[in-house]
């Protein structure tokens, strides 16, 4: 009898990796506040992750290129120099991200010491 691993742990390598992906989106953004004209980029983390796991083959890969996957951020004051980022909301967007990070980290931990216990036997 074998073990679908990527049943058993669900969709949580998945949201790493794309959480991962988003983290140096993020800091692309922080890392060009001060930089002329730079569009700020984002994804839509959920229906980024829907999209990801109900395709066909299950590849991860984000279009990191200038497809569907990354969206401008709309800015809620416009610099003057044509930058769209604003370093607060950039901040918190990191910010939160790094935390859901680390709780999905936490369930897929969690997960695999449930498979080593039953593995084991316990």
């Amino acid at each position: 009898m074998s073990i679908d691993f990527s049943k058993a742990v669900g969709i949580h390598p998945e949201a790493l990796k794309l959480r991962a992906e988003r983290t140096k989106i993020l800091a692309s953004n922080i890392a060009n506040e001060s930089t002329p004209g730079f569009q700020a980029r984002d994804i839509d983390f959920a229906s980024a992750l829907n999209e990801r796991v109900s395709s066909s083959d299950g590849s991860l890969s984000l279009d990191t290129e200038g497809g569907d996957d990354l969206k401008y951020r709309v800015p809620f004051h416009p610099a003057q120099d044509g930058s769209t980022v604003e370093l607060g909301v950039e901040q918190a967007a990191f910010s939160q991200n790094a935390s859901d990070f680390g709780t999905s980290l936490q369930f897929l931990n969690i997960q695999l010491k449930g498979l080593a216990k039953a593995i084991q036997g316990q």
